[in-house]
């Protein structure tokens, strides 16, 4: 397979990567479709956005379709129940303040006598369109801040006065969703994260009628929350430190890493230090993801060889060779070889040159395999459902988060310390 990858790999990666990226026009066929459900804190997000969004949706696309199920999945990376519901709390409580979505201090999971008597309320209600959607965030807004009397009132009313209805575009489901997500053209687009992926897709096609406004504070790759001098400074005297957990065969780790060591860094004076994971097989990749990133990101990406197990093992062998001081930048040059420049390093005439190119004479006589395992157990502690996993620690405090989806959170974390910092000198 390697032998493959070698010849393979760099060609294949180059040709998807010149082709166009964008599919010019997916299918309006099947319209628009958000799935949700009502004990899933991502979807008490979501909702908040949908009347806003179908104002602004052409007729092409109307009625927003809207999909409530009534069942989750296992939790993923294996956590267990509770670990996943406390990290989608812990989550969705710093997206709501980055977004300023209303949300509960302290959210509790709503009842399950709650969430039938929610069922049965909007099973029931006539009401379409607009009318619905208001309905159906002031549902999710008494089931996530406990508003249990108001519902038990409405829920009396719907049982009384009013029949189960017959609604094409609302559909009650026991097909699984762990999360909130839009389909739209057979993509599935995160209901929070994707947003604005989404909503450049429909404006690109002509699909919507306004200009959407939803995540006002998002950041966009390459720029700054922060560029004034004197707040800059100050960021930067409070010595940041990131921890990066990464699997060596995943793309998305290079991205970030080297977006992240590029970008912000040396900006804000953070001391980058790298965990290598033993082989996770994250080599089957979504190609279309990991490009658009590069895209968006500017990093260099392609032509590329992706990693075997052999080759994150001689890769970490040669990190742990180099003084400690200089193994960020090691860490650095051997990803951009295997993911911008094609390297194989399982094959070992690449090794040799790698070697040679970082100044290493003699490997280290180390226990590589129990070091990756010992940086396995370290990452499997932090209970995160994806990689790259990231901790920065800043003023006495540390935050725990991953993923590219998460890369905004060290330049909003920095906000927020500084505005703590300012508020302390004002008080004293």
């Amino acid at each position: 397979m390697s032998l493959l990858r070698r010849w393979f790999d760099p060609i294949r990666s180059s040709w998807f990567y010149q082709k166009p990226s964008r599919q010019e026009v997916l299918s309006t066929e099947k319209g628009l479709s958000i799935y949700l459900r009502l004990d899933d804190v991502y979807s008490y997000l979501a909702v908040q956005t949908l009347a806003q969004l179908d104002e602004i949706l052409s007729d092409e696309l109307k009625p927003l379709k809207i999909i409530i199920s009534d069942r989750a999945p296992e939790p993923p990376n294996g956590m267990s129940r509770e670990e996943w519901q406390n990290y989608c709390y812990n989550d969705a409580k710093i997206l709501a303040k980055q977004h300023r979505f209303g949300f509960d201090e302290f959210p509790e999971t709503p009842k399950q006598e709650a969430l039938q008597q929610a069922t049965i309320i909007l099973q029931n209600t006539p009401l379409r369109g607009q009318n619905f959607l208001y309905l159906l965030e002031d549902v999710f807004h008494m089931l996530w801040q406990q508003q249990y009397g108001k519902l038990k009132t409405l829920y009396q009313m719907a049982r009384q006065h009013q029949r189960p209805q017959d609604i094409p575009e609302r559909i009650f489901s026991q097909d699984p969703v762990l999360i909130s997500y839009y389909e739209f053209g057979e993509r599935q687009y995160h209901a929070v994260d994707d947003l604005l992926r989404l909503t450049r897709r429909l404006k690109q096609q002509q699909l919507l009628t306004g200009n959407p406004i939803f995540l006002i504070n998002h950041i966009e790759w390459r720029e700054h929350l922060i560029t004034d001098v004197e707040e800059l400074s100050v960021i930067q005297a409070l010595h940041p430190e990131l921890d990066l957990f990464i699997a060596l065969e995943d793309p998305i780790s290079w991205l970030l890493l080297a977006y992240i060591k590029e970008e912000l860094a040396a900006y804000y004076n953070i001391q980058l230090n790298l965990y290598p994971l033993s082989y996770q097989r994250r080599d089957f990749f979504d190609w279309g993801l990991a490009t658009r990133l590069s895209k968006r990101s500017g990093v260099a990406f392609t032509p590329f060889c992706r990693p075997t197990q052999e080759g994150t093992l001689n890769m970490a062998q040669l990190f742990y060779s180099v003084p400690e001081e200089q193994r960020l930048e090691s860490m650095y040059e051997m990803l951009q070889a295997v993911w911008s420049k094609g390297k194989d390093l399982s094959f070992k005439a690449h090794v040799q040159q790698m070697q040679q190119a970082l100044g290493i004479e003699r490997l280290a006589e180390l226990d590589i395999p129990a070091i990756l395992q010992h940086n396995d157990e370290l990452c499997a502690a932090k209970h995160q459902p994806g990689f790259p996993v990231l901790e920065l620690r800043i003023d006495g405090q540390s935050y725990v988060f991953n993923s590219l989806y998460r890369v905004w959170m060290i330049e909003s974390i920095f906000s927020n310390v500084l505005e703590d910092v300012y508020k302390q000198q004002e008080s004293e």
